[in-house]
């Protein structure tokens, strides 16, 4: 559905939601935008980087109770 707008589509719905909107509140819009792309950028780096630095101690370990033989 999305594959079919094209430039020419683009255009006409910048222009109507620049019409709806106003300039001010657009361009505060992309701003916030702007500044939660950031933050989760730095949420994903921090996290990979908080999992580098954490201790290999968790190694899953084998709690499978064994059966003794029956005789």
């Amino acid at each position: 559905m999305l594959n079919n707008i094209g430039l020419p589509g683009l255009l006409l719905i910048a222009v109507v939601v620049l019409v709806m909107f106003g300039k001010g509140k657009v361009s505060s819009l992309m701003g916030e935008v702007g500044k939660g792309i950031t933050a989760f950028k730095k949420g994903v780096s921090d996290g990979s980087k908080e999992a580098e630095a954490a201790p290999q101690a968790d190694v899953a370990k084998d709690v499978t109770p064994i059966e003794k033989e029956k005789v």
